[in-house]
């Protein structure tokens, strides 16, 4: 309806309330002005602004119209910086997902610091569960994944940096009927009892089970923490990531037991898609350190 330089021509005198002013500072004719305020004003049937001997001033419709112009006129230099910095390898936005096993608190740190060096770059941040990491980075929906396994279930252009091992404790509440048995505990006698089980968020990718014996029933639930609330009510039993354990453990909320076949740790990795190189992408990557750092930081 309008052009990018009548909508310029119009704020420019809203600013400086006059006409020769505005042609001033626009490199342009008094009647130049005149002439597009004028057609402005036609298109929009509505007078925008009182015309006085040497200034104007802007009537109730023009005070509308000129808050609107401000705001399309700030769009479209975001429109046209945006797409200055895609076409040099930027992005709007990084999608990080974090495998549930991490420490979660470590990530107010990362958003803190990504934000200082780009500010006008998203971090947008999911939660994902086993197979949902990968899930994630193949179908688009992550650049970038803290604490996935390492044992890659899909075929893509991925590349990966060693985060080390995650070790499991065998938990349950203090007053679970388990705590008097002869340990390491039998597989019979464990799996009379619901395994507590998260749900995996893969929506494409076969989904995985961290711990289930044969025969037994499962409590699934979405989270950790909700895990770690199910356990100490003593509604079932199963493993939870050590350093998600041991604090429960010290607190005398949950009892670690051994089992006659111990649950291995589990080897996890930083992966990323090699399709998403941008520069945010890549100082996120070095943000994040060496395989000793992120274990420490993650996992440890």
């Amino acid at each position: 309806m309008f052009s990018q330089q009548e909508l310029v021509v119009i704020e420019t005198i809203a600013r400086c309330d006059s006409f020769s002013a505005a042609a001033k500072e626009l490199h342009k004719v008094p009647s130049a002005i005149s002439y597009t305020v004028r057609q402005v004003e036609q298109r929009l049937a509505v007078a925008l602004f009182e015309r006085h001997h040497r200034e104007v001033a802007l009537t109730p419709a023009g005070e509308y119209f000129v808050g609107e112009i401000r705001a399309i006129l700030k769009q479209m230099d975001d429109i046209r910086f945006q797409t200055q910095r895609v076409a040099n390898g930027w992005q709007s936005s990084l999608t990080l997902a974090l495998d549930n096993v991490v420490r979660e608190e470590r990530a107010g740190a990362l958003v803190r610091d990504f934000y200082r060096h780009f500010p006008d770059v998203e971090l947008l941040i999911s939660m994902e569960v086993f197979n949902g990491v990968w899930d994630a980075l193949s179908g688009g929906r992550a650049d970038i994944a803290i604490g996935a396994t390492r044992a890659i279930p899909v075929g893509g252009n991925f590349a990966y940096r060693d985060m080390g091992m995650l070790a499991w404790r065998f938990v349950v509440s203090p007053d679970h009927p388990l705590v008097n048995e002869p340990q390491p505990l039998s597989e019979l006698s464990m799996a009379k009892y619901p395994a507590i089980c998260l749900e995996d968020t893969s929506r494409i990718l076969p989904k995985r089970t961290t711990w289930l014996l044969d025969n037994q029933r499962r409590l699934v639930v979405p989270n950790w923490h909700s895990a770690a609330q199910c356990f100490k009510e003593g509604l079932g039993v199963g493993v939870m990531p050590a350093h998600m354990a041991e604090p429960l453990i010290e607190e005398k909320q949950l009892v670690a037991l051994e089992m006659w076949q111990p649950h291995p740790d589990s080897p996890c990795c930083l992966a990323w898609n090699l399709d998403s190189q941008n520069p945010a992408l890549a100082w996120l990557l070095e943000y994040l350190g060496d395989s000793e750092q992120l274990h420490q930081e993650w996992l440890a």
